[in-house]
């Protein structure tokens, strides 16, 4: 049996190989790589609008169109349903899962609640995103007329700006993307600091090293094998957080939930809404994965039980590793293993971590040159200008994870302002704007709720985060 399934797992990996299915960055690029991240970006203009047929009602209103898989290969080739889940799951499942105990420390029984209620809000607004894409023909057929996240913004802002939208939401994406790069930063340093305790460096000097690890980002001229290593990464990360499982389940012994608390702290819950948001963030990428399935009627499935299997895994994670250490939960979980499986994890946690790194940082330099600077690249090695704009985001991304080095604080700060933007805010406003006249009156109620819902959460979590990020500045 073990051979079988063995056998069947390499199957499936051959086949992810040889397909092309690249995985990156989980909090942003899930799947990118270079020629993607020129169409999603708005780099290409010479793509065709593929008109896509009518299927059915799914359960949530929505009505998506599948792709003409008569049509001739294009340049970028096709994935099935299980691709995109596996991406979708990486998205939403990647190392950031690690910071959801403590979350949950400072949340309590709430956060229960929060992490289904993100599932639930995060796969919706997903799928009201992807609906944006599509107008109706003179038949009533659902046509795809717009390609990205920005294509959306700067239909809603039409009439007051053309250009004003798509210049938000690219603005947007480069902070959460430079925030992911933070994070990896912050993360790698603490994996090494809590590692090499042998070695006698402050966590400040830990940084430092990380950082000199990443200068070669600034060469990066193609990103294929970033994403082919990223893949093995993916799968290593999924096998460690098992072996954390498994870890606890071995101390079942220790765990009570009087450890559980029902009235928390207001402001630590606020700073533990935008970790929760964060680690289900995957809309950025969503138009291009989708407009690169094989059967786009799928997509509407694909979001529901992928975010489905991702809350029951989160939430048997959180918990399992929080009634294991309780009140002595660190904000990287992996701190609270035992020296010797603490080691190996954090090695393999840290070799994910610094290869995951180029992707967001590369994509945030590509919207910063062709959307805001102008500035095209040319030949196969970067201009001065793309050397200076990435060598200027690379320092920027070593001195917020040095004086700010606190994860939850960042990673809640993340979530509450383009978290909450991108994943709630945004997705309902242009539903609203560009569907009001086809949307029953239940879809609208949904909407605006989840707008009102996203705006509180967004406010007050950005205060809170800010106030702690000050505080922890200050000691």
């Amino acid at each position: 049996m073990p051979r079988a399934v063995l056998k069947w797992l390499g199957g499936q990996a051959g086949l992810l190989w040889s397909s092309r299915f690249h995985v990156g960055d989980e909090e942003s690029q899930g799947f990118t790589h270079r020629d993607e991240l020129g169409r999603c970006y708005g780099l290409d203009n010479q793509e065709t609008v593929q008109a896509c047929t009518s299927s059915p009602d799914s359960g949530d209103g929505l009505q998506l169109g599948s792709s003409d898989r008569r049509s001739p290969a294009g340049p970028y080739p096709k994935i099935t349903t299980w691709e995109a889940g596996w991406n979708v799951t990486n998205a939403i499942q990647g190392i950031f899962v690690l910071g959801l105990p403590y979350a949950l420390l400072q949340s309590g029984y709430l956060g229960f609640l929060l992490l289904v209620l993100a599932a639930v809000i995060c796969s919706y607004t997903g799928k009201i995103l992807i609906a944006c894409l599509y107008e109706e023909d003179e038949d009533g057929r659902p046509v795809r007329v717009r390609d990205s996240y920005e294509d959306i913004a700067n239909a809603c802002c039409r009439h007051l700006c053309p250009k004003f939208g798509g210049k938000v939401v690219n603005l947007a994406q480069v902070v959460e993307l430079l925030m992911t790069c933070i994070l990896y930063l912050v993360v790698s340093s603490s994996l090494m600091c809590h590692s090499f305790t042998f070695i006698t460096l402050s966590p400040s000097a830990w940084t430092l090293v990380t950082f000199l690890s990443l200068v070669p980002c600034m060469l990066i001229r193609d990103l294929r094998m970033v994403s082919r290593l990223s893949l093995l990464c993916s799968l290593a990360q999924f096998l460690i957080t098992f072996i954390i499982i498994v870890f606890c389940l071995q101390q079942a012994h220790r765990w009570s939930w009087r450890k559980m608390v029902l009235w928390v702290d207001f402001e630590k819950f606020l700073v533990s809404i935008g970790v929760i948001i964060f680690s289900y963030t995957s809309q950025i990428f969503l138009p291009t994965l989708e407009g690169s399935m094989e059967d786009r009627c799928d997509f509407s499935d694909m979001m529901t039980w992928t975010h489905a299997l991702a809350c029951i895994f989160k939430t048997i994670f959180a918990v399992l590793a929080f009634l294991t250490w309780g009140e002595d939960t660190k904000e990287v979980i992996t701190d609270n293993l035992p020296t010797g499986l603490r080691l190996v994890v954090n090695l393999c946690l840290l070799a994910k971590a610094l290869l995951s790194y180029p992707l967001p940082f590369y994509a945030a330099t590509e919207v910063l040159q062709t959307s805001f600077l102008k500035l095209r690249p040319s030949g196969t090695t970067p201009e001065r200008g793309t050397l200076v704009l990435r060598g200027s985001l690379l320092l920027l991304t070593f001195l917020m994870a040095t004086y700010v080095p606190h994860f939850s604080l960042l990673m809640g700060l993340t979530g509450s302002v383009t978290g909450a933007a991108m994943t709630f805010l945004l997705p309902s406003l242009f539903h609203l704007q560009l569907k009001w006249s086809t949307l029953s009156s239940r879809m609208k109620a949904l909407d605006v709720l989840i707008l009102v819902l996203g705006s509180l959460c967004s406010l007050s979590g950005v205060i809170c985060s800010i106030k702690g990020t000050i505080e922890a500045f200050g000691n």
